[in-house]
């Protein structure tokens, strides 16, 4: 299911969301937060199979 639909966001709602997390992380830590978040679906995915 698409994510966006799950959570009825537009796009002033994500780009909103997306500014605070730029504020709170800072744009170095985004692309390692984001790797690890990955890499955890991969884990739970690879789990549930």
């Amino acid at each position: 299911m698409n994510l966006v639909l799950l959570f009825n966001l537009g796009g002033q709602e994500i780009l909103l969301i997306a500014l605070v997390v730029l504020l709170l992380f800072g744009g170095r830590k985004i692309p390692e937060l984001m790797r690890g978040l990955g890499k955890g679906i991969r884990e739970f995915n690879d789990a549930k199979k």
